[in-house]
């Protein structure tokens, strides 16, 4: 089994922010309004190639995220090596991405809290760049909404977000970021 998690914070407030990148991931590829919510989380189960997966949108706000993560891990048995965390990291230019693995927090509080709850920096990561207007306050800018040339950008990007999903199922994360980090 495969846990996929998209960060973000819940609520329609913050639906089309910077720090909702991985939600907006999560429901691109799915397109689906079928989630359950279980462990203070919204939840989606299906099988890519015959494996089953859980996507996963943590309710707790960003830095609590691990809260949720954890309780999904303990209860399905789930190996660090089969979680990869969506986010958003405002050190890469927006419109690119960089797949890592055994890597630190770099700043993210939600990454932060998997991090603490797992007890490990092991699990994989899809960073996805939102670049940083440092004239504006970081809490402002990445609780602040795409543009519609950013959001249209980011709805192009989807493609490669879809099938980085899906390698990750198929091939692990070894394969994948060989794949995915040298494409661009």
């Amino acid at each position: 089994m495969k846990l996929i998690v998209g960060l973000g914070n819940p609520g329609k407030d913050y639906k089309n922010t910077r720090h909702n990148v991985g939600f907006l991931v999560l429901d691109n590829y799915l397109n689906t309004s079928d989630w359950k919510e279980k462990f203070n989380a919204l939840f989606h189960e299906t099988r890519i190639n015959g494996e089953k997966v859980l996507f996963v949108k943590p309710l707790t706000f960003m830095n609590l995220s691990g809260d949720a993560v954890v309780k999904y891990v303990n209860y399905y048995d789930i190996d660090i090596d089969d979680i990869l965390v969506i986010h958003d990291d405002l050190d890469l230019p927006f419109s690119s991405y960089k797949l890592k693995k055994n890597s630190s927090a770099g700043g993210h509080n939600g990454i932060k809290s998997i991090i603490s709850r797992l007890s490990s920096d092991a699990f994989a990561r899809l960073k996805v760049g939102v670049s940083h207007d440092r004239s504006i306050d970081t809490k402002d800018y990445v609780l602040g909404n795409f543009s519609k040339s950013e959001m249209d950008k980011f709805n192009e990007m989807q493609k490669d977000f879809n099938k980085i999903i899906e390698s990750f199922v198929i091939d692990g994360i070894e394969k994948t970021m060989n794949i995915y980090n040298t494409k661009k």
